[in-house]
């Protein structure tokens, strides 16, 4: 399930958001964080493109009425998603930066970093609405736009993935997955791969172009 994962956010990463626009009222308001519980040992923390594995409880902070509970969802399975790119509320991505594997925080979310003046109907929460979270971090992994998967990706160092590349590292990928998969089904992962985000068609994917999160070594 997670090389599934791993896949489907390889494919549309790119362009991708939470749906929620940058407003006046961020310049004023702020998401606060409240350190629970931190390892004592922690060697290493989540960044922006990391793929992380966590539970999150969250409530309406007028009333403490709970609106979304993760072990409750997807047989009570903690929840995998990207930090950073809009899988989770603009809140969520600022509260969960350099958290540890293990660590505990509770955050508290302003509208205008969570569903904004519109609210979201669907999922209970009215308009302009504070948010607080409990969230509780069980793994960072290398993301699949991370500069290290890039690197991993690039054999011959030449700052570009061309297709060959990609065919092989997803090759090495779906050799991982239980259920096999042919080659006809692997050569259309790779044309959408290329369709999505080779932008100048030059039949190579550039950094820019492959999006790569955090760390500005490229």
């Amino acid at each position: 399930m997670l090389f599934l994962f791993r896949l489907a956010v390889f494919l549309s990463l790119w362009g991708c958001s939470n749906g929620q626009g940058q407003t006046e009222d961020e310049s004023t308001e702020e998401v606060k964080i409240e350190v629970l519980h931190r390892p004592e040992n922690c060697s290493k923390t989540s960044r922006k493109g990391d793929l992380l594995n966590a539970h999150y409880d969250g409530y309406l902070a007028k009333d403490g009425s709970k609106f979304y509970c993760s072990r409750t969802q997807d047989e009570g399975h903690p929840k995998w998603f990207v930090l950073g790119v809009g899988h989770v509320i603009k809140g969520l991505d600022i509260a969960m930066m350099d958290m540890c594997p293990g660590e505990k925080r509770k955050v508290i979310i302003p509208p205008s970093f969570a569903y904004g003046k519109e609210g979201y109907a669907e999922g209970k929460i009215p308009p302009n609405a504070t948010l607080m979270f409990e969230i509780e971090l069980y793994a960072v992994t290398k993301g699949p736009r991370s500069i290290e998967t890039f690197k991993q990706i690039d054999t011959d160092n030449d700052r570009q993935l061309s297709k060959a590349e990609i065919e092989l590292y997803l090759q090495k990928d779906f050799e991982k997955d239980a259920k096999p998969r042919d080659k006809s089904y692997q050569n259309a992962v790779l044309e959408d791969i290329f369709k999505k985000n080779d932008h100048n068609r030059d039949g190579f994917i550039s950094p820019k172009e492959y999006n790569v999160h955090q760390h500005d070594e490229l």
